[in-house]
């Protein structure tokens, strides 16, 4: 039934629904502006002559347009597998949701829902699809990247179920994804080595590096540094937009959040007490007589590190690895990404993009929340408390 939306619609074609009989096994109702479309399925007689009568008179009467089919289906709704393919996009072209829907159908994946999450900072397109065979889940995966990188959107795919609703722990990379700069360059400026280290982050973020080594080699290039001079820095390491309303909805979600850090505690450590963080681990950085000595103390945080860290995060937490969101820009964070149960690449190196499990290129963290299914109002809604 179809026409001009307005309260009470539902419950008088329900009222009509049962009056004439019938048993309700499936009921959709979707409001497009001011135009409704409420679609249900009845299990009907043989003969349906009366009840074809009945709910015209009924759409009449309610000022709706219907339009009644007899089906019956050839196999039980339930198999298969269920996805979720997320589409963000500054905006999300109709070039690429053709795109995006010719590659479903080429796995004959049957769309059963499209909604629109957000529309005005970010644009994003939720589609609920059923794919017959579960095994095809990873190759239609890696299509829709492919789609997503010629039409300069993003595109994401997740089994729908508990699973993907149940997550309670993210676990984030600082440098390049909580804030928009590297800790260790912007130190490396104070004594004149800013392209030298930069070069060596640039490549050791893209995996073409050991990190440990190239750490230790940047480091050394501190040595000397006073103490006194890293407050300058702290000035000149900016959040990345929209952390602090992740932070907000995760946070009223119950979500736990940790910080996992290639960068130093110095830094790190006032991260997690602005924000109001739970967890924080970085590499500390070694003084003598108020200066720096080109060395750090303790383990590297590096990316086997951040892996044991996430898991031993989790277990004093009592989350499963598939309840936890990882978060990063660097091939330091693959390992991180690969046990959790949703790992993103947040605006990462092209190297990472192609190995990470799922990719968002967009200003704003809390673009995020979209990959859980939150729509833009709650997340205002959130924010205003």
């Amino acid at each position: 039934m179809t026409g001009p939306d307005r309260p009470g619609i539902l419950g008088r074609v329900l009222d009509g629904v049962s009056e004439l009989g019938l048993e309700l096994t499936d009921v959709e109702q979707v409001a497009v502006g001011d135009l409704l479309i409420l679609l249900f399925a009845v299990e009907a007689p043989a003969d349906i002559t009366e009840a074809s009568e009945g709910l015209t008179y009924l759409a009449r009467e309610l000022g709706l347009q219907a339009e009644l089919r007899n089906e019956r289906r050839s196999k039980p709704d339930g198999d298969g597998m269920l996805l979720v393919v997320t589409v963000l996009g500054e905006p999300v072209p109709a070039r690429a949701m053709a795109a995006v829907g010719n590659t479903l159908a080429g796995y004959s994946a049957n769309v059963r829902r499209i909604e629109t999450l957000a529309r005005r900072r970010l644009h994003c397109i939720e589609i609920l699809a059923k794919v017959d065979n579960p095994d095809h889940k990873n190759q239609l995966a890696r299509d829709l990247l492919s789609v997503g990188a010629r039409f300069d959107v993003d595109v994401s795919v997740q089994e729908e179920g508990l699973g993907r609703r149940a997550k309670r722990l993210v676990v984030m990379d600082v440098d390049s994804t909580l804030i928009l700069a590297e800790q260790i360059d912007e130190l490396a400026e104070l004594v004149g080595a800013g392209k030298q280290v930069s070069e060596i982050t640039h490549r050791a973020m893209n995996g073409e590096l050991d990190f440990t080594g190239a750490l230790k080699e940047r480091v050394a290039l501190l040595a000397g540094l006073p103490v006194e001079r890293l407050p300058e820095v702290r000035d000149r390491l900016p959040y990345n937009p929209g952390i602090r309303s992740l932070v907000t909805v995760l946070k009223e979600m119950g979500y736990k959040i940790a910080i996992l850090s290639g960068g130093f505690t110095y830094f790190v450590d006032q991260f997690k007490e602005e924000l109001g963080l739970d967890y924080a681990y970085a590499n500390e950085l070694e003084f003598a007589d108020g200066k720096l000595t080109g060395r750090t103390i303790g383990p590297i945080v590096d990316g086997q590190r951040k892996k044991e860290l996430l898991k031993e995060i989790a277990e004093q937490e009592g989350v499963r690895l598939d309840q936890v969101i990882a978060i990063g820009d660097g091939a330091n964070d693959l390992p991180m990404m690969g046990v959790a149960g949703l790992g993103i690449a947040f605006n990462a190196k092209p190297r990472v993009r192609e190995m990470a499990p799922h990719n968002i290129n967009r200003r704003g963290l809390d673009s995020i929340l979209f990959l859980l299914g939150i729509r833009e109002e709650e997340i205002e809604r959130l924010e205003a408390r």
